[in-house]
């Protein structure tokens, strides 16, 4: 690493000397000896800035591409704008981390603050953090926020995302708290067994609109069922499906948590990505991670400040409630950038092809013999479908260049049809499953 010092070594020694050391090794001398390694790694000779670039290109095309992508299950395939890409990429934008001296660092404020507006108009709510690590991420640090002294259980929708369910498990196996499943009842969440498990030490419901099945849930439902019962609802949501359907902030929820990766990022093999935070006002002060405000400076004029830290692990240590120490603000850059780009419309727009070019292939395959939609309710842009020889027809469509839906247990498949799917491509995809279902 002393090549990317940047001290020289003169400067190096004056500085162990004041501190009493004469070598680097000094520094470590309360480490054995035996986990030293006293001879250098063998590592092969470094490449030229254009070997590498072979080399990578090399690995790049062990890669498969595909033309069409009928498959999403929390990572969704959309088209993005070449300004979205463009201005992320800028070195000021790219190489800048997270900024502890966060005044100075106005443009990225700015940025952060512009990015929480806007997911506050998505959302219907009154306040955004910075952002978190992840959708799931968010999941979890929703069902925290909620958590008191008198109510500790998390009840989690069996029909939301089988990760995120695992992560609020884990979050609440840190902490010595509980977390149940509600049971889903069509593919959806059961409103009448949530009842029964709403007991008085419940501290808040969790679950996904649309839900991993794709399926709507009967929000207002499972809203006023939690409230009546005096739990905190956090409510996990398809960004882009929130241009079409009513808000949190429209329907009563607490918390509006979810995965911001369809706002303008790439799929890039599961990240990096970004959790989208919102609330309430009231619930201002348990939102975890950073919130940046507006206000003025002392020449009056516009500034911005991280006005709210205090959940953070870095700020209260001892009694923080979260480990979030950050965000993922290059991300949230481009959520911004890609929901300015768009705008209202535009982002409308896109839903609502997804919505309808979903609804034609689930039309045109459930018309082929043997194939069926288990669950009856409505959908955004994912569908389940049941059918026999779901391995072959995945192979099929492989061999086409098609990525077919998600696998599920037994015969049934997890499709998703974004805006980039062209009626003439679902076509095809419908006419290769009739081939070998025929």
């Amino acid at each position: 690493m002393g090549h990317y010092l940047p001290s020289t070594e003169q400067e190096r020694a004056e500085m162990l000397k004041a501190v009493g050391l004469s070598s680097v090794r000094d520094l470590y001398r309360d480490v054995p000896g035996s986990v030293y390694r006293e001879k250098p790694l063998d590592l092969p000779e470094g490449k030229s800035e254009m070997e590498v670039s072979q080399y990578l290109r090399q690995l790049g095309d062990s890669n498969k591409s595909y033309r069409l992508i009928l498959r999403g299950a929390g990572a969704y395939d959309h088209y993005i704008p070449s300004i979205v890409k463009y201005i992320p990429a800028k070195e000021e934008f790219l190489t800048a981390y997270t900024p502890y001296q966060a005044e100075i660092s106005q443009g990225i404020l700015q940025s952060i603050f512009e990015y929480q507006t806007m997911i506050c108009e998505l959302t219907g709510m009154e306040v955004s953090n910075a952002s978190v690590y992840d959708g799931a991420t968010a999941a979890a640090e929703g069902c925290t926020m909620c958590r008191s002294r008198k109510r500790s259980v998390t009840l989690v929708s069996a029909a939301a995302h089988p990760d995120v369910i695992a992560t609020i498990r884990t979050y609440c196996y840190g902490v010595g708290a509980e977390m149940k499943l509600v049971p889903e009842k069509d593919g959806v969440t059961d409103v009448a067994a949530l009842k029964e498990l709403l007991t008085p030490d419940v501290a808040s419901v969790y679950f996904a609109q649309p839900n991993f099945s794709g399926l709507f849930e009967n929000a207002e439902g499972i809203i006023a069922a939690a409230h009546e019962a005096g739990a905190m609802v956090v409510m996990g949501c398809n960004p882009i499906a929130l241009a079409l359907m009513k808000t949190p902030g429209e329907l009563g929820a607490d918390v509006a948590v979810g995965e911001g990766q369809p706002l303008g990022m790439p799929l890039s093999y599961g990240g990096p990505y970004l959790g989208f935070m919102a609330a309430t006002k009231k619930n201002m002060r348990s939102l975890p991670g950073r919130i940046v405000g507006e206000t003025k400076d002392a020449q009056g004029r516009r500034a911005f400040v991280l006005s709210l830290q205090a959940r953070e692990q870095h700020i209260r240590r001892e009694k923080a409630s979260s480990n979030i120490c950050s965000n993922e603000a290059l991300c949230a850059l481009t959520a911004g950038l890609y929901l300015s780009t768009l705008g209202p419309e535009g982002l409308k727009e896109v839903a609502e092809q997804c919505l309808s070019k979903a609804h034609y292939l689930a039309k045109e395959l459930s018309g082929i013999g043997g194939v069926k939609l288990p669950y009856p309710g409505a959908f955004f842009h994912e569908f389940i479908t049941a059918l026999p020889k779901r391995d072959a027809v995945l192979a099929k469509l492989d061999e086409a260049g098609i990525l077919g839906g998600l696998p599920l247990g037994e015969d049934r498949i997890l499709w998703c049809v974004t805006e980039k799917a062209s009626r003439a491509a679902l076509d095809k995809t419908v006419r290769l499953v009739k081939e070998v279902l025929a």
